[in-house]
């Protein structure tokens, strides 16, 4: 007996085949929560080690990691739904983009006063998101198109 590929991953099982064009919002939504993650475990553990060479205080960066470590839980969730919400997708989105808009503040206003390696990674952390925010408003408008 062959296995089924599908059996395989459980998040794409519910809407398997060529034409589940709900893919690419549940896949984005996924990568956004592991991501996010990622830069709160980071943040959250290395946040004093990283205040000196980024020139952003532990204060801020240790909090922001435990911030991102519940909203890569909330993303999991979401994006581990056969059909996410498309209003709690939409929060999403408005949220990746308030928070590319707060980190290209922070670097312009000189918030925290970072260097040049704080100023590239507020920059690029910034740039992540914002391609996280495309891939979800494009996986909405295809799922959308599928629902119609």
């Amino acid at each position: 007996m062959t296995a089924n590929p599908v059996d395989a991953n459980p998040v794409d099982a519910p809407l398997a085949g060529a034409g589940d064009r709900g893919r690419l919002l549940r896949r984005s939504l996924l990568l956004d929560a592991v991501a996010s993650g990622a830069m709160g475990v980071l943040l959250a553990a290395g946040g004093a080690l990283l205040d000196d060479p980024l020139g952003i205080p532990a204060a801020v960066l240790v909090p922001v990691g435990g911030f991102l470590l519940a909203y890569a839980a909330g993303l999991w969730l979401l994006g581990s739904r056969p059909r996410p919400s498309h209003p709690a997708v939409r929060v999403v989105v408005a949220g990746n983009l308030l928070w590319v808009a707060a980190s290209v503040v922070a670097v312009v206003a000189g918030w925290w006063s970072p260097t040049g390696a704080g100023t590239a990674f507020l920059l690029l952390q910034a740039a992540a998101v914002a391609v996280f925010a495309e891939l979800q408003v494009t996986g909405l408008r295809r799922a959308r198109s599928a629902a119609a």
